[in-house]
């Protein structure tokens, strides 16, 4: 193919936390953008300017629906694309990888495929995904050759929701391509959405990239968590070493214990690279076993400090939940390790309530009642537990009103306060 030329029409393929982002700031650099997804609620609610995801407030998205971006459930609206970016979710199923989204996007987006488009894949997935499992369903489908009639390549999504000064601008952006021109028309498209884009020699490459950021992720939180685990018994404060440690200037990054982890990415994506290597070169990442094997046990580690702090077994007691979400400052529970925490005191005999001001409640757990956080629902409590560290909430009215506290994310200093 030739040099390729500036993209007019870009569909995004899944409004979620990654994709919607993605259209937004799309529209904002100029291009006529469909966003797709098969969500007839969310489609709904978009149209009319209402946003889901706390990084794209409602004025933006109103004012990006005004500068082009459309959204619909209709593939029709991705005819005669430029640039397709399918962002669609790839969730665990028994252990393995489920990509029968990315599949169906595949599927669906193909008959409008035409020479000299582009297609992304920023789904999170083990190596070889889109040249393996992406490619041959857009080949098939067109009859068209991916580098030589039309261009293909992967750029891992890096969103963090609520994170004010990370956003999808200003994070650098890895490319890669199936060949050359690939690589180059990815380059351009993003280097006109984000400040700086990061090639690299291969989908593989990029793919392994994510994992690896977020296996990294998964494997350091274990190690502190552990460690958490280990230094209370022997009259430690883990978040005063790990503060201590911080200020060495090399060579260390702090991370905190907390009741888990959760999110689209750590409880999952380390999972598809083991079972990748597991299944193409028998062998087992220990590490990454390790690690899940820590996480995954922190939520029960919870439930029993609750109970050591309240002297008893949570039978009957009245615990109030601080979050839900899987992380500060967002409505995402996807994963969240506050939830199972929520879900092991309720099989315990607990009486559960929350206070979640971010979360969507149709995506709440059915047994824990929502409340707001007065001084009353603190008094009544037999316990009250920092799960989510939302800086919405008062943490001075908790600990003046609150019998008991145990605190998983270190946002109540007080002596009287129970740590992880």
């Amino acid at each position: 193919m030739g040099p390729t030329e500036a993209p007019r029409h870009v569909v995004v393929i899944g409004l979620g936390y990654v994709g919607l982002p993605l259209a937004v700031a799309a529209a904002e650099a100029g291009f006529r953008v469909t966003g797709l997804d098969t969500d007839e609620q969310r489609v709904k609610r978009l149209t009319a300017g209402g946003s889901y995801v706390e990084d794209i407030p409602d004025a933006r998205l109103r004012a990006a629906l005004d500068d082009g971006l459309t959204v619909t459930d209709d593939y029709a609206g991705a005819q005669d694309f430029d640039v397709c970016v399918i962002a669609v979710p790839t969730p665990l199923r028994d252990g393995a990888p489920d990509l029968s989204y990315v599949e169906s996007a595949a599927c669906a987006v193909t008959p409008h495929l035409r020479p000299g488009a582009t297609v992304v894949l920023e789904s999170t997935s083990y190596p070889g995904t889109t040249e393996d499992v992406l490619r041959p369903i857009l080949e098939h489908g067109s009859g068209l050759r991916a580098g030589r009639d039309f261009r293909l390549g992967y750029s891992p999504e890096r969103i963090d929701p609520g994170n004010a000064h990370w956003r999808l601008e200003n994070t650098p952006k890895v490319v890669s391509g199936v060949d050359a021109d690939s690589l180059a028309a990815l380059g351009d498209f993003y280097g006109r959405i984000v400040d700086r884009t990061v090639p690299v020699s291969s989908p593989r490459t990029a793919e392994l990239t994510k994992l690896l950021e977020n296996t990294f992720r998964q494997v350091n939180i274990a190690l502190v968590n552990e460690l958490a685990m280990c230094a209370r018994p022997l009259g430690v404060d883990i978040r005063e070493a790990v503060a201590a440690a911080a200020t060495k200037p090399f060579g260390f990054m702090p991370f905190l214990p907390g009741p888990g982890v959760g999110g689209h990415c750590l409880p999952v994506d380390p999972t598809y690279l083991a079972w990748q290597v597991r299944r193409t070169l028998s062998h087992d990442v220990r590490f990454i076993s390790l690690a899940n094997e820590i996480n995954t046990h922190m939520p029960r580690y919870v439930v029993q400090r609750v109970a050591e702090t309240l002297g008893r077994e949570p039978a009957g007691a009245r615990v109030l939940l601080l979050g839900l979400a899987y992380k500060k400052n967002t409505g995402d529970v996807r994963e969240s390790p506050a939830v199972e925490v929520a879900r092991l005191l309720h099989e315990a005999g607990a009486r559960v309530r929350a206070v979640e001001p971010f979360a969507d409640p149709v995506h709440l757990p059915a047994h824990v009642l929502c409340v707001d956080l007065t001084e009353e629902e603190l008094r009544d409590a037999d316990i009250v537990v920092v799960t989510t560290d939302h800086d919405a909430f008062d943490y001075a009215l908790v600990e003046r009103h609150a019998r008991l506290v145990f605190d998983t994310r270190g946002r109540c200093p007080g002596e009287a306060v129970a740590q992880l």
